[in-house]
This record gives structure tokens, C-alpha cells and sequence, in this order.
């Protein structure tokens, strides 16, 4: 057996198990017990900026309608990784109405991009969300800048979350660049009018409830604190870790394991990262639900150790500090992303490559 088909193995060796136990059952009751929770925190938000009216206490509900949409967003992730339905279709158009409707983002650019980004987890040539335009993940990236872009990556860990806070308008610009390119399909153009109804409609309210100024201050603000509480879920999971050159190949395992990083806590952790803490088991299992991913952890963690695979978990604060570092490691000193323990177990074993 070849050492590739030996990795294969393995994964297909924890496969088999976790699906022996029953941890890919469908957890609908949660789901909805959840959604029902967030729906009625949404219609508390609103019925409170109602009944508020012109006041500057409003910035406070502006935080909150961000913290509800963050977790809207996440039970959309969910759905499009159909963990939610049996059906695909069910799952497929729950995506669309919270992402699109309450949202005002295309589901269908979620997930052609974080679909890429699981296949091919921080490579350089194939991950989307180690390819952005405004942070450098590599020292050719830096290289490859202006002055002024060169002048941004010098700086660009301590200017990340700052950064984060216009996260939220990037989501819905790049959704609708998206949806309106000249090749989009019938759905995509009504998925276009949608989300354009639904950001009008919202804009619009907040203009009539409130005078400029005030209705100004609630829009930036909840699109900052959601860009912030979003991007501070998903950014500790893969930034960081290695960064896998163009043209490698993996095996399904350890790519997924050694380019992802676990953030340790509780109940606060799995609320405020909507389960994304558990990213070394979301990704070798998408489909699964949300609330097994704490079960299959254990089981995880003691398979990677028994097969001598490097198993990434840190405090949450300790993987912003990581992040910062890296980023500063990047554009400060051009430092090779490969200089790091996990990266050097991959690169010194030739094995791991296809």
C-alpha cells in the first residue's frame, strides 16, 4: 500500500467509526429550538427600535441586532453545509431565505467560496481566504505590492480587526458583484433583486424611524460590530497555520487537520463562534450538526495522536494573539510562513505529499 493510500486510510478508518456511532443523525429539534430563538430575538430587536423611537439609546440595539445577525449568519453556514435537513433542497433554501432575506448576502456566493476554501484548506493557489487583496498571507504577496500596499502589510496585524469593521459592507458588495457578473444565472438575478429589496427596505426603515444622523451612527454601527463579531469567529480557525504551497498535494486528513486550529471553551466559545471552534472536526465532517461536533472531538483528538498528527487547540484570546503575529511575521519581516512546528513536520516528511 502506498503512503498516500495508507492516508487515505485513515480517514476513511475515522470515517467508519464516527458513522458507526450514529454522530451524523440529523439534530432538527436543535435546529429549530435555535432558530426560533434567534427569530424571536430578531423581532425583539426591531419591535425595540420601534418603540424606542429618536433616541441615541438606539446605538445600543444596533449592537444587538449585529449579535442576532451573526448568528443568523451562522445557522445559514449550517444549512449550506446541509446539517440541518436530510433534504439537500431544504437545506439548499434555507441557506437562500437567511442568507438573502434576513442577511442581504448570496448564499450561492458563500458557498461556491467557503466550498473551495474546505476543499483546499490555506493553499496558496486554491483558498479564497488566503488570496484577499487587503491582507498578504505570504512574502511573495508583499513583494508583489505598491509601496503603499507594501506600507499596509508592514502593519497589517495590528490593523486586522480594525480592518474587521468594514467586513460587514465587503460581504454585501462582493455578494452582489457576485450575483450581477454578466455570466449569472435566472436564479442569481433573482437572488440579486432580493438582496437589493432587502438592503433598500432596511436603509430606508432606519431613515424614516430616525433622523440622518442618528439613522447614520445605527447603520455604521451595526455593520461594524457584525463585520467584528464575524470575522473574529471564523479568522482564529485556519490564520496562522501553515500555508500549503501552489500545486501541493495532501492527503484529505492531514490537510484538514493540520491546517485548521481548534479554540478551547464553553458554552460562551460555542455561542459566540457559532461551533466554529470545533474547525478540525467541521472539516473533516461539514455535513455533521453543530452541537455533535463537541462529542466527535474526543474521539478526534485521540485518532490524530494515535496516527502522530499534529492536533491544533488554543485559548481564544490566544489565537487572536497568533493571528496578530503572523500577520506582523508576514509583512514585517517577510518571515517564511513554513517556519513553525506543524509546518516543518509536513515539510521534512516527504510521505505527506502526494
Amino acid at each position: 500500500m502506498s503512503a498516500q493510500q495508507q492516508y487515505a486510510s485513515m480517514y476513511t478508518d475515522l470515517l467508519r467509526t464516527v458513522r458507526e456511532l450514529g454522530l451524523f443523525r440529523r439534530r432538527q429539534g436543535y435546529y429549530f429550538t435555535r432558530i426560533g430563538i434567534v427569530g424571536g430575538a430578531l423581532a425583539g430587536v426591531v419591535a425595540g427600535m420601534i418603540l424606542l423611537g429618536n433616541t441615541w439609546h438606539q446605538l445600543w440595539l444596533a449592537g444587538a441586532l449585529a449579535l442576532v445577525l451573526v448568528q443568523v449568519a451562522f445557522l445559514s453556514h449550517d444549512s449550506a453545509h446541509r446539517q440541518i435537513f436530510h433534504s439537500n433542497a431544504r437545506n439548499d433554501w434555507t441557506a437562500r431565505i437567511l442568507a438573502g432575506c434576513i442577511l442581504g448576502m448570496s448564499a450561492s456566493w458563500w458557498r461556491s467560496k467557503h466550498n473551495k476554501h474546505h476543499a483546499a484548506p490555506n493553499q496558496a493557489d486554491r483558498d479564497p481566504d488566503v488570496q484577499l487583496k487587503v491582507l498578504a498571507f505570504t512574502p511573495e504577496a508583499v513583494v508583489e505590492r505598491g509601496p503603499i500596499g507594501r506600507w499596509l502589510a508592514a502593519r497589517q496585524g495590528w490593523f486586522f480587526f480594525p480592518l474587521l469593521t468594514l467586513e460587514g459592507v465587503g460581504l454585501h458588495a462582493s455578494s452582489l458583484r457576485h450575483l450581477l457578473r454578466k455570466d449569472a444565472s435566472r436564479a442569481d438575478r433573482i437572488d440579486a433583486i432580493v438582496i437589493a429589496s432587502r438592503i433598500t427596505a432596511y436603509v430606508a426603515a432606519l431613515y424614516l424611524l430616525l433622523p440622518p444622523g442618528k439613522a447614520t451612527a445605527f447603520l455604521a454601527l451595526q455593520l461594524a460590530v457584525f463585520g467584528v463579531l464575524l470575522g473574529a469567529a471564523f479568522a482564529p480557525n485556519h490564520k496562522g497555520m501553515p500555508i500549503v504551497p501552489a500545486g501541493s498535494k495532501l492527503d484529505f486528513l492531514r490537510r484538514q487537520v493540520l491546517m485548521s486550529r481548534n479554540i478551547r471553551g464553553g458554552i460562551f466559545t460555542d455561542f459566540a463562534m457559532g461551533g466554529l471552534n470545533y474547525q478540525i472536526e467541521h472539516h473533516l465532517f461539514p455535513s455533521m450538526p453543530r452541537p455533535t461536533l463537541r462529542r466527535v472531538q474526543p474521539i478526534v483528538r485521540e485518532y490524530c495522536e494515535l496516527q502522530g498528527i499534529a492536533y491544533s487547540e488554543v485559548g481564544l484570546f490566544a489565537s487572536y494573539r497568533i493571528v496578530v503575529d503572523y500577520l506582523n511575521n508576514v509583512g514585517l519581516r517577510a518571515r517564511d510562513p513554513f517556519d513553525c512546528p506543524l509546518a516543518a513536520q509536513l515539510r521534512s516528511s516527504g510521505r505527506n505529499l502526494a
